[in-house]
Parts: structure tokens; sequence; C-alpha cells
């Protein structure tokens, strides 16, 4: 009896470990879900008024407020069908940009994300490209250039120039109707000496990103160069540790990534090129690009050097085709598929084909899951049998066991042997769910990466599978005025899960150790909290998988009914009292 309380009570300290411990664990291991679109008041759903959004546009605490620092410089406008914004004419910088295609929230009359926004905003994230060299006096940072047009378009590119009377300075800007811009930086020397010059592209980012970089998918710095994408550099990395540097001999990109969004400098991929991120005073940091030598420009010579800047939404089939037309070595891994990138991507392929067939992404979400379950039905039968084969041999290893509980190599030998007789497999079991593991992460990774589904609706109250149910029981579904905790907010998806868990559990015969009775009696609920603040696209895959793995289970239980069958403990000899 004493034991049976220790470990009762041993389980509640772990269960109300893994309750509580679990928001801080996610927030290393896992990306932390969008915030909700819609609140759930007097039973209706409401959209949130901009949650998250931009505080350099709507808050106080901004440094200047953008519209009139983007008012008070010369510049040349940018619009294309995916992003609106600007070029700064004094110091040449891309710093003005948002995504057309992209908005904050669901609302209605929501603004678009912003990528890209000036220095002296709270915000600052900003490109620019200059020179340096030795006889060279590059333009000042606050040089103002001049535009040979007042709009960039793709069928309409830009030309800056600015002059000191010994060179010409030249930056042709070029934009396609994706996200990626081309710069070609030009210089003529006008002198009578020759000069060095070596073109160079920067990032300045104030401040890290709104995404938190997780143990599963990176957000932050990331550098390309031959063999390698390095997801290793964060932030902190760089501000406290100093200069991260990078040699390639050729096909290399630099820049930051967020989960979503991706900015990118992609220096000529036949150039040996330097990568850098280094300290920009304060929080900020600036990646950039040089090229590894300097190029020699004699008196009336010029010298042109190509660049491409990428600043936009992470479109898998988009960052594809970068690479693979664009020939961009390694730009479909800006994503961090992480090693199961082998499995990711044919299941993200398949997931957007359902999309498109069926236009709802959360039908799309249950019809990949119940594919994935067919695929993986063979697997889940072997597993079945081979419980069902352990469960019968269970009554005589408990036998050998206990004549052999003072011979424990001698009670290993028997088992063995007893496996060997009956052709019993122990590991069989155990093998078609190590199968599973890197599948079933894989539908984890693709849903969380996936920005088709970021303000995809389901049905009814879910607006948003890429964020939590905004549904929560202890508000009344929002009757009552107030939101609770992300650890408590339980909605109706996460109740699901856990009765669905609960059914699973019930489907499975009662196992004979009572700490195993309690943890399967507690574990569905347990669970319901852990999931509560997962996106709601993650939950209806969960609730879907369980759904079928009932009736798989149902099924397989007519086939092996043995496998219900409550094992009998081996009688104890009898001794002395």
């Amino acid at each position: 009896m004493k034991d049976d309380q220790k470990n009762f009570l041993l389980f509640a300290v772990l269960a109300a470990l893994l309750l509580f411990g679990w928001p801080m664990v996610t927030g290393w291991l896992f990306p932390t879900a969008n915030p909700p679109v819609t609140e759930i008041k007097g039973g209706k759903t409401e959209v949130v008024a901009n949650p998250g959004a931009d505080p350099a546009a709507d808050t106080p605490t901004a440094i200047r407020d953008r519209k009139l620092v983007i008012a008070e410089t010369p510049r040349v406008q940018i619009e294309t069908p995916t992003v609106r914004g600007s070029i700064n004419l004094k110091g040449a910088r891309i710093d003005d940009l948002v995504l057309v295609k992209h908005k904050e929230t669901i609302a209605k009359d929501s603004p678009p994300i912003r990528l890209l926004s000036p220095s002296g905003t709270q915000d600052a994230y900003f490109a620019g490209f200059g020179w340096s060299g030795t006889g060279l006096t590059a333009p000042a940072a606050d040089a103002v250039w001049t535009a040979s047009g007042t709009k960039l378009t793709p069928t309409t590119p830009v030309r800056l120039t600015t002059s000191n009377g010994t060179q010409r300075f030249i930056i042709e800007l070029s934009v396609d109707e994706g996200y990626m811009f081309t710069v070609r930086q030009r210089v003529a020397n006008l002198g009578e000496k020759p000069i060095s010059v070596a073109g160079y592209g920067y990032l300045y980012r104030y401040g890290p990103g709104k995404d938190h970089d997780t143990w599963t998918i990176h957000a932050g710095p990331v550098a390309a160069y031959p063999g390698k994408v390095n997801y290793d550099v964060n932030y902190s990395t760089v501000t406290e540790e100093g200069e991260q540097k990078f040699d390639a001999a050729g096909g290399s990109w630099i820049g930051y990534t967020d989960i979503y969004w991706l900015t990118a400098l992609i220096p000529d991929q036949g150039m040996a090129t330097s990568l850098k991120f280094r300290p920009a005073g304060g929080t900020a940091t600036q990646a950039q690009f040089e090229p590894a030598t300097a190029r020699q420009l004699g008196p009336g010579q010029m010298v042109t050097q190509t660049s491409r800047f990428f600043a936009g939404a992470k479109d898998i089939n988009l960052l594809d085709d970068y690479e693979e037309k664009g020939g961009i070595r390694q730009f479909g891994k800006a994503i961090d598929w992480g090693w199961f990138e082998i499995f990711e991507k044919p299941i993200f392929h398949y997931l957007h084909w359902l999309f498109r067939m069926v236009e709802n992404f959360g039908v799309a979400i249950i019809l990949l899951t119940l594919t994935v379950r067919l695929l993986l039905f063979p697997i889940a039968q072997r597993q079945f049998a081979s419980m069902a084969s352990m469960r019968a041999l269970q009554p005589k290893m408990k036998a050998i066991q206990e004549r052999y509980k003072d011979d424990k190599p001698r009670q290993q030998q028997e088992i063995m042997k007893l496996y060997k007789d009956e052709k019993v497999n122990p590991l069989a079991g155990c093998l078609p769910t190590l199968l599973q593991i890197p599948i079933l992460y894989a539908l984890y990774k693709v849903l969380m990466l996936s920005i088709e589904m970021r303000h995809q609706p389901f049905v009814l109250w879910i607006k948003d599978l890429s964020a939590p149910d905004p549904l929560h029981i202890l508000n009344l579904f929002g009757l009552l005025d107030f939101n609770p905790p992300a650890f408590l907010a339980i909605g109706v998806l996460p109740i699901l899960l856990g009765l669905s868990m609960w059914a699973q559990f019930k489907l499975n015969p009662a196992p004979m150790d009572d700490m195993q009775k309690q943890v399967f009696a507690i574990m569905p609920w347990v669970l319901m909290f852990v999931m509560a603040p997962f996106a709601a696209g993650l939950q209806i895959y969960w609730i879907t998988s369980n759904l079928l793995t009932i009736a798989q289970q149902k099924f397989l239980y007519m086939r092996h009914p043995a496998l219900k069958e409550p094992v009998v403990a081996a009688p104890a000899k009898p001794g002395k009292k």
C-alpha cells in the first residue's frame, strides 16, 4: 500500500511539472503559435485589432513616426504585385517595404505586413549598397542620389547616380514580380590615377525580430556558403560575442529569417565572397557581404558588380524556383526544414495540392492526416500483431521471472529461448513506432512552416489555423469578459483532443500495474493542457489522427482479440507468512 501511495505521489509531481513547466519547455523547443486574430465576446466572434502590430506605427514608444521619416526624404516609389514601398534617395537605401499579399490580421482594413522600415523608427530594418577601396572616395551615408525615374516596377528599372568629381557611382535597380531585386553597382574612374574598388551590400536590423528562435525552427541571422546553411548564429551571438565571419569561394548569401519572412543579400554566385554579421550598436546587428578581393580600375575605366536582394515571404515554391532557375545555391534552405526534409517537402507539396483541390486548409489537413494513416496502416497492423504475440507470452514470461528471480543471467537466457521457440521478435512492436516518428515530426514542421496556413480559416469560430483556438472554457466561451493565461486557455479543440485521447486509451486493455493505470487515466487531460497553446491546425491534425487511430484499433482488435484480453499474473508460489 505504501508503494502505491509513493508511486501515485511521484506521478502527481511529474504531472504537475509537465503541466506547469511545459510553457517554458515549448518556448525553447517549439515556435509559438501566431497570436489569436479573433476573440469570442458575448458569444460573438470579433476580430482583434492588430495583435502584435508594428509598434513603430501604433504606440507612443516609437523613436519617430514612420510617416514623418518617410515624408522628409526624397524617394522613388516601389510597386509590384507583391510589394509596395520606396527607395530613400538620401543614402540610396531600400528602407520602406510592405508585403501587399500578407496582412497583420484577418480584418478587412488590416494593414499589410511591414518588412522594412527606415532609420529613426523603432523597428529600423533596411538594405543598402556601397563601395570601399584604395584611392576611392565613396559616397557619404547622407549623400542624395539622382534617380532616372519616379517609380520602380517589374517593367521600369531605375538608375541612381552620384559623383564626387573623380568617381561616378551608379546603382541600377530592377525588381521582378516576386520579391527579388537585382542590384548592379557601377563605378567609373574619372580621375587620372588607378583605384581599387570592392562593392558591398548590407542589411541593418534594429533588435531581434518578433519570432523567437527555437530548437526546432530557426529565426534570426542565417548565412549560406558551399556545403552549409548556417543556422547557429543568433542575435545575441553577434551582440555579445562580436563579429561572425564566413568566407566562401562562391555560391553564398546572407540575411535574416523569421518563420514566415526573409531578407537576404545574394552576391554574384561565382564570386569569392566574405560574409559577416557584426554588432551595430545596442541590440542592432548588420549582415553584409563584400568581395574577397578588390578590383583594379584604371583612369577612364568602369567596373560593374551584380548582386541581388530578396525581401519577402518564404513561399516554398518561390524559394525553390529562385534556387533552381535563378541559380541561387541552397536558397530553398532559407526555410529551416531540419533533419527530416526528405519527408517534409513531399508532405508540404501534397498538402498544398490538397488545399488547391478543396480550397479549405483545415479540410486539406484532415485529408492529409487520413492519407498518412492509410500509408502507415500496414506498419500499425504489424505492430498490433507483435503486441498480441507479446501479450500472449506474458504469463510464461512472468513464470520465468518468478522461477529465476535470484538468477538474472539465467532469467534472460530463458526469456530469449522463449522468444525463439515462439518465433516472437520483441523489437517488432517498437520498430514501426520508430518509423512513424520522422513522419509525424515532419507533419508538425510543415504545419508550422507553411505560410499558406497563416490566416487560413476552417469552419465556424476557427478563423486562423495558425493561431490557438480562441474559444476558452474558463471564460464560458467568451460570455465572461476576460482572457485566461495561455496554459489555462482551454478551448473547444483542446477539449476534443483530450476526449479523443481518453477514448483511445479506454480502448486499450487495462494494464496490470496500478502506476500505469494512473498514468493512462490522467495523461489525456495533461495532453489537453499541453496542446492548448498550439496552432489550431496542429490540433485538428492531432484530433483527426486520434479518431482514425480509434477506428484502426477497433478493426485490429477484431483481427487480434488476444490483445484485448487482460494479462493474468502468474500464480505466486506458496511460501511462509
